[in-house]
This record gives C-alpha cells, sequence and structure tokens, in this order.
C-alpha cells in the first residue's frame, strides 16, 4: 500500500516504523525539517517538509497515487483539512484523522465528519482510546492489559505469571484437562523478550506474560486460575486532570456509582473547569508529588493510582511515592518506550504507551482482508487479530487438527452465530464464524491471506 502519514512525531514516527517494516510505501510530511530528517534517517519512508494539508505538500509526497492518509499531527484542525483536501483534489480511499477536541465528537455534531461534509472515515481519539484502557484495567485489575472482540464477548487478558500463580509448569494441554468447562485459550508468552505462540505440550514459566484469550463472562474465572483474583478498584486517585483524566471521570461516574475518585491537578483553571463538570468526584489542587496532598487524597487507603499528566517522570515519580505510602496498585501513563523496560523495578505495577494504543487503532484499517480488529502486543512482536471466515478460506471446512496451521500462529477463539467456541482439534471453522487468533509479527502476512475474498493462500 501507499501510505502518506501527516504528522513525524511520537506517533507518527512509531506508525511509520511499522508499516515500513511490512514493506508499504510510506511518505512522512512534518513541518519540522529536523523530524523529516531524523525520520528519513532512521526509517525506509520518504520525508517531506511543509505543512500536511497544503495541497502542494501532498501532491509532492504522492498523493495522487495513495491508498491512505493518516494525519496525525498535534492540531486537530490541520489533520482534518488535510483528510478534506485528500480527498477532494487526490480522491484518496481511506483517510484516518487524528482528533482531540471532545467538541468535536459530541453526539449532535456526529454529522460532521460525514463523507458530504468533512469526508474523514476514522477519527482516533487517543484520550478516548487510553481512557478506556484504564477502565478495563479499573474493572479487572488482576490484568496486566484487557482488550475486547467480538462486540465484548471475549476478552484477551495479559497475565503476569509470578510467584501468586499456580499453574506455572503446568502443560497447556493439562489447563484444559484440569478446568474442562474454562472457554480460555493461552494463545501468546512473552518471555526474555521474546514472543511465543504457544503448543498444547508447551508449559508456562515463572517470569512469563500470558496473553489469553477468553469468554468475557469468564475473565475473571480466568485471572483467579492464574492467581489474580481481585476485586473492582473502587478507591482510585487520579493525578491529571487533562482531557484523559476528564473522560476517566465522568465514565466512573456513570458506569460505578459506588467508587470514590479524587483528582490532583497542578493547573488551578483545569481543577476549576473538572470540578464544575463533575458531580461526585472531588479535585485537589496541587502536585501529585507533594506528599501532604497525596495523604489528604487518602492514598493510604487507595486500591489505584494512575497517573496520567503530560509528563513521564512525574507520572513515574507519582506513582513510585504513591505506593511507598501504602497505595494499593498503581498506573502509569508513559510516552517514552525508553522507560518502559525497567517500570517493574521501580514498583510500578503497569504502564500504559498511547501510541502503542494508537498504532493498534491505525492497523485494524490497514490490514487487508476481513478483519474486524487488530491490537498489536509487544511493541509489535505480534498482532491478536479478530477476523471473519469466508467460504474461500483455507481455515474453513476442515477438523482445526487438519489444518497444520504453521508456527507462530494460534487461535484462540471462534464466534459462531454470535456464540464462543472453545477451540480444539474436531472444531470446524464454518463460513462467516468471527475467528480471534495471535499471528507472531512474521505471519501476519499469512494471517490476512487467510481471510481475504481471493483463494490465495501463503
Amino acid at each position: 500500500m501507499k501510505i502518506i502519514i501527516c504528522g513525524a512525531g511520537q506517533v507518527g514516527y512509531g506508525i511509520a516504523e511499522r508499516l515500513a517494516k511490512e514493506g508499504n510505501d510510506v511518505s512522512v510530511i512534518d513541518n519540522s525539517a529536523e523530524l523529516v530528517q531524523n525520520i528519513q534517517d532512521k526509517l525506509d519512508v520518504r520525508g517531506y517538509y511543509g505543512h500536511g494539508s497544503h495541497p502542494d505538500v501532498l501532491a509532492r509526497a504522492g498523493a495522487e497515487q495513495a491508498d491512505m492518509i493518516i494525519a496525525v499531527t498535534l492540531y486537530d484542525e490541520v489533520n482534518m483539512v488535510a483528510c478534506q483536501v485528500a480527498h477532494s483534489l487526490f480522491n484518496v480511499p481511506t483517510k484516518l484523522a487524528r482528533i482531540r477536541a471532545q467538541s468535536y465528537r459530541q453526539p449532535h455534531w456526529q454529522n460532521l465528519f460525514a463523507r458530504q461534509h468533512m469526508p474523514i472515515d476514522v477519527i482516533i481519539s487517543p484520550e478516548i482510546e487510553v481512557g478506556e484502557v484504564i477502565l478495563r484495567r479499573i474493572a479487572l485489575p488482576g490484568a496486566r492489559d484487557i482488550v475486547p472482540f467480538a462486540d465484548e464477548k471475549v476478552a484477551m487478558l495479559a497475565i503476569d505469571c509470578d510467584e501468586e500463580c499456580p499453574v506455572i509448569d503446568t502443560p497447556l494441554s493439562q489447563l484444559s484437562e484440569l478446568f474442562p468447562d474454562l472457554n480460555a485459550t493461552v494463545v501468546g508468552i512473552s518471555r526474555n523478550g521474546k514472543m511465543i505462540a504457544p503448543r498444547s505440550g508447551d508449559q508456562i514459566l515463572f517470569g512469563d506474560l500470558a496473553y489469553v484469550v477468553t469468554d468475557r463472562s469468564q475473565a475473571r474465572r480466568t485471572l483467579s486460575i492464574f492467581g489474580k483474583e481481585r476485586g473492582e478498584a473502587s478507591r482510585i486517585v487520579i493525578a491529571g486532570g487533562g482531557n484523559i483524566g476528564l473522560y476517566l471521570c465522568r465514565k466512573i461516574e456513570e458506569m460505578m456509582p459506588s467508587a470514590r475518585v479524587r483528582v490532583i491537578e497542578r493547573s488551578r483553571e483545569t481543577a476549576v473547569r473538572m470540578a464544575e463538570g463533575l458531580d461526585r468526584t472531588v479535585i485537589l489542587h496541587g502536585s501529585a508529588l507533594d506528599e501532604s496532598l497525596l495523604m489528604e487524597a487518602g492514598i493510604n487507603q487507595t486500591d489505584l493510582m494512575v497517573s496520567i499528566t503530560n509528563d513521564d517522570q512525574v507520572n513515574i515519580l507519582a506513582s513510585v511515592l504513591a505506593k511507598k505510602l501504602g497505595c494499593g496498585s498503581n498506573l502509569a501513563l508513559l510516552n517514552n518506550a525508553g522507560y518502559h523496560g525497567f517500570t517493574k523495578s521501580l514498583g510500578i505495577d503497569d504502564y500504559i504507551n498511547p501510541r502503542s494504543v494508537t498504532i493498534s487503532r491505525v492497523l485494524q484499517h490497514v490490514r487487508r482482508g476481513r478483519i474486524k480488529g487488530v491490537y498489536s502486543i509487544q511493541n509489535g512482536l505480534a498482532e491478536v487479530v479478530e477476523a471473519q471466515a469466508l467460504d474461500t478460506s483455507p481455515l474453513v471446512g476442515k477438523p482445526l487438527a487438519e489444518l497444520d496451521l504453521p508456527d507462530g500462529i494460534r487461535i484462540g477463539a471462534i464466534l459462531h452465530e454470535g456464540e464462543f467456541v472453545q477451540p480444539g482439534g474436531n472444531t470446524v471453522i464454518r463460513p462467516r464464524d468471527s475467528i480471534i487468533i495471535l499471528a507472531l509479527a512474521e505471519r501476519v502476512r499469512q494471517v490476512e491471506q487467510m481471510f481475504r475474498v481471493s483463494l490465495e493462500y501463503f
């Protein structure tokens, strides 16, 4: 595919890196000559200096031949105009834009992005995406990651296998025998920096991060089997009251009426605005690094500290301080990938990488075939994909035991007429079934081929 990316910042760079590795023809536009030079030096992409919304710059970047434009500059209006110009002048088929201001997303303005007005096919809102990730972790605090598939009938759980995990050293085939009525499959294992798509004879080892696909109604039971049974967090302190914090508080007030939430916000203006827009949330003005303010927020009796300020270092230090003062667990927003490797050693239970969340959203629309959902894990080492089987798919009509799937691919769940089917050797995939499947990075193209309309295969 020929893809134009407007914006060479952290998100644009991450998307370009991923798409270029997969052999796509990628052009990147930015009005910072330094960022353009940096991305050209490090990636196999073309860089163009200028404004992504200007027709002459888009023309130089090859918009006339482009299959897709992804506008992720810092400015919503530039992203919107870039998509409009790409549509009106160059007839680019697919247009994605990052739009952060929630005023554009209000239900009564939803017609704005219709094809006849502002033709944007996919709107990416990092604040909403990250907010939803945090809400899922509040609901299931035993998992390091929770991703819904198949209209939330299926969940992919990332589970730490530590000293609390009773199934360490147990072959995966025995798990099925021990819990025959459990609709859950271990589809991936992260071990010593490598991703594995395990076979039934493989074991989970101490220190592994297991990726488990399960019936959403059995998510808590699955976590319990892995030694991670914890109640929903109900006492929460949030450091940072920006767009993510406000979205999160509104959703918690709506969905969790018994939850007690306190927000610490450094900006007085933002704190006042939040206090006026929320009903039950307590807003405290000050620094999340102020020990006395944390104690005033009741951090020693808090289930979860969520640090989501715009400063990674503040998020790290606030999380560590909260844990030291008696907070049950913590969760930090970290944009800088350089910090991810040592979070555990600092006492940070988990982190959210907003760039990874955004990239997963983009990949869903880059993948060919009947792909309904994509989630990138371990910085692109693997993807969990939801796809619909077609009559022509090589997966259809044979028992799974006879398919002889290559290493690096593992089926986690099948949805037949909306009902969860646990995959086994005798399971037969039918046309129009939805399939949740993990593929290592080098196998993603093969998975795409399995779900394409043509008869091509491998």
